[in-house]
């Protein structure tokens, strides 16, 4: 697998998100802003993201919180980058409060990564559903990530990547965590 440094997939082109947009290039729902940007503006565009998605190593310190527990805190967190999606961050099992999490019933299937299981988090007051999943036995690509966790942003009360508050990705499929630095419009 050969990793990039987080910003460099963003475009210089001005007006690329218009243009793709203009040839019927995004199609189905999206929500957010319709504004193009470049490297200059210190953001990136979800749409000059890869498909299939790529895997990035990210050193930000990621964390997740629940009702005042921290449940994850991690510095060693990968992102999946994925053309019209905010990043999904997976966060290794040694850094999340795995005695929180209990295995459900429910699985999902990716086109890519194959077959996720989900988890609940049990707090003594609360149940959260299907708050997080993992990929036991990811395919052939996205073996980095085997066993590590993606939590639902809109499910805790809190995300963050480098001490930023995180906005979840408006769907209840996909787990996007949107920061100051990606800008769409996103999928839903």
């Amino acid at each position: 697998m050969t990793y990039v440094q987080s910003g460099q997939s963003a475009s210089n082109e001005i007006g690329r998100c218009s243009e793709r947009r203009a040839r019927g290039g995004l199609r189905g729902t999206v929500r957010g802003s319709n504004r193009c940007q470049t490297d200059q503006m210190g953001t990136e565009s979800v749409w000059d993201y890869p498909r299939p998605p790529r895997l990035e190593p990210t050193a930000s310190e990621v964390t997740v919180t629940h009702r005042g527990v921290l449940l994850a805190r991690t510095t060693g967190a990968f992102r999946v980058l994925e053309t019209s999606h905010p990043p999904t961050y997976y966060l290794p099992p040694v850094d999340v409060r795995r005695d929180l999490l209990l295995p459900t019933a429910h699985h999902t299937f990716c086109e890519f990564k194959g077959l996720a299981h989900f988890v609940d988090l049990a707090l003594r007051d609360t149940t959260v559903r299907n708050v997080a999943w993992y990929y036991p036995d990811p395919t052939d690509g996205y073996e980095d990530i085997a066993g590590y966790f993606a939590f639902y942003a809109g499910r805790v009360d809190e995300c963050t990547v480098g001490g930023e508050k995180v906005v979840p990705q408006d769907s209840d499929f996909y787990g996007g965590w949107i920061t100051g630095g990606i800008v769409g419009p996103f999928a839903s």
